[in-house]
């Protein structure tokens, strides 16, 4: 398997497979792979001849520092796992923060038609701006036909499409669905640094989310969102940061559902100090 840690060797290489006519597949990630990449990576390779996988922890997308620092990084370990998927089809670029920024570690500033003030946006100030600037970078690095993103994170899959449509970028951005674990806690890097304890309590998240889709049939937005604040309340080693019902095309909150329409609900939750996010589609 391939691992560059050079964006100029990286170009050279996929300059020379899309010569011989190959397909480019991306899958970007911050490392620390589990499962759901995994998912992300056979979908890239069943319509890509081969697929590109990045490892970067993008620093410009934390607005925690600590939960940068803290963030888990094994390049060696996520190598070996990507090998029991493909070892001549996936080529891994884990770049240094110089070869992405150069001397200029900041964000660029994007608008994405409002997407980015809701939810996720509300409550991680610049969080957007740095996820445009790492994926339109790695974009023009890689130069991939498809990229795959997981639905975990809606909001920015919803966003990566807006951030290609406004910049005209020869990419198209395919949705995947979101990875559970048996108990049906999403997948998450961030799963390996729960607590037994809250590692216990975290599949509660998805067991609300189904059913405030089965309430959401018969109630308003408005009483389903009261009812899991309650759920929330009983539970000692769970705090709800929030939970929305939006529209899944403005991402903007419901105020009266439509049959013309289709909604999502999006939650945020602390287990001790890791924070978790799901969602789930409602119609």
């Amino acid at each position: 398997m391939k691992v560059f840690h050079n964006k100029i060797e990286l170009s050279q290489l996929i300059e020379g497979l899309k010569v011989k006519g190959s397909s480019i597949g991306f899958v970007p990630t911050m490392g620390a792979l589990h499962n759901g990449h995994l998912s992300l990576v056979n979908k890239a390779l069943s319509q890509n001849g081969y697929v590109v996988v990045s490892v970067f922890v993008n620093p410009t997308q934390f607005d925690n520092q600590e939960d940068l620092v803290k963030y888990p990084r094994n390049l060696d370990a996520d190598v070996a796992l990507l090998k029991t998927v493909s070892d001549s089809t996936i080529i891994v670029y884990a770049p240094t923060v110089e070869d992405i920024y150069s001397n200029n570690v900041k964000s660029q500033s994007f608008a994405f038609d409002g997407l980015e003030h809701e939810m996720e946006g509300a409550f991680r100030g610049g969080h957007f701006d740095g996820v445009g600037t790492i994926v339109k970078r790695l974009f023009e690095i890689v130069k991939p036909d498809m990229a795959y993103f997981g639905e975990k994170d809606f909001q920015q899959l919803q966003i990566i499409k807006k951030l290609v449509e406004l910049h005209k970028m020869p990419v198209k951005v395919i949705g995947c669905p979101i990875h559970r674990a048996k108990d049906g806690l999403a997948m998450s890097s961030r799963n390996t640094r729960l607590t037994p304890e809250h590692r216990a309590a975290a599949p509660f998240i998805y067991k609300t989310l189904k059913s405030a889709k089965t309430k959401f049939g018969t109630k308003s937005a408005k009483n389903v969102t009261e009812w899991v604040s309650k759920q929330f309340k009983k539970q000692p080693l769970l705090e709800l940061e929030y939970f929305i019902i939006a529209d899944t095309t403005t991402l903007k909150p419901v105020k009266r559902k439509s049959t013309k329409k289709t909604y999502r609900a999006f939650i945020a939750v602390y287990a001790g100090d890791i924070r978790l996010i799901d969602n789930i589609a409602l119609n």
